[in-house]
């Protein structure tokens, strides 16, 4: 992937996520999303699988290091969100390109309907979805992914509030604790937590 033209459209799809969305922060912008490429690039990766678009920054730049021939399927549920996302695709060439098939493939709906559709190995999925979740998707895409290959689930600090000694009892918090134990005690996984923005769980599928 051209650098120059993926920096173009993640500078246009910031751009508009702050002028149409409520939501800005939200983006997986600085030093998140350099991390994303960066692990992407070291991975060179065949398919990945992303849950949770947004307006689709992230899944630009996990775009970056896909091999020749390679694929990102990504899901939202929010239709609403979609002309944003396909525009950003448009600019950094991962859609509509003549003579070529699309490299991005954007599903609408809920992830845990659409996950069971999907049949491709996958050597990245990246976990951006409804927190209270993320069990759920973990049991989804584990057999989806290679041996070797790695999850990424973000938002695992959850503003520091997991670290509490009292941590609050709402749902999102404690579904997030929740999941971080079940990767740490998981047999079939090596995992490390890195503290950038709101933490991201590193996984490794043995």
């Amino acid at each position: 992937m051209d650098a120059k033209v993926l920096n173009s459209a993640l500078e246009w799809v910031e751009r508009q996520t702050h002028l149409c969305t409520k939501q800005a922060r939200m983006l997986s912008n600085g030093d998140q999303g350099c991390l994303l490429q960066a692990f992407s690039l070291m991975v060179k990766p065949l398919h990945i699988l992303e849950l949770g678009a947004f307006t689709g920054y992230s899944t630009i730049c996990l775009s970056r290091g896909l091999q020749e021939g390679g694929s990102i399927d990504t899901i939202e549920v929010y239709d609403e969100l979609e002309d944003i996302i396909r525009g950003g695709f448009r600019r950094a060439g991962l859609i509509d390109v003549a003579g070529r098939e699309d490299i991005a493939h954007l599903h609408i709906g809920d992830a845990k309907k659409i996950i069971p559709t999907l049949d491709k190995i996958y050597d990245i999925v990246y976990i951006d979805a409804n927190k209270r979740e993320y069990k759920e998707y973990y049991d989804l895409v584990f057999d989806k992914i290679r041996p070797g290959g790695y999850i990424l689930a973000d938002n695992v600090l959850w503003s520091g509030k997991v670290l509490l000694d009292n941590p609050p009892k709402d749902a999102q918090t404690q579904s997030i604790i929740a999941f971080n134990k079940m990767v740490a005690a998981d047999p079939r996984v090596e995992n490390t937590i890195l503290p950038i923005r709101d933490g991201i769980n590193v996984i490794y599928k043995l």
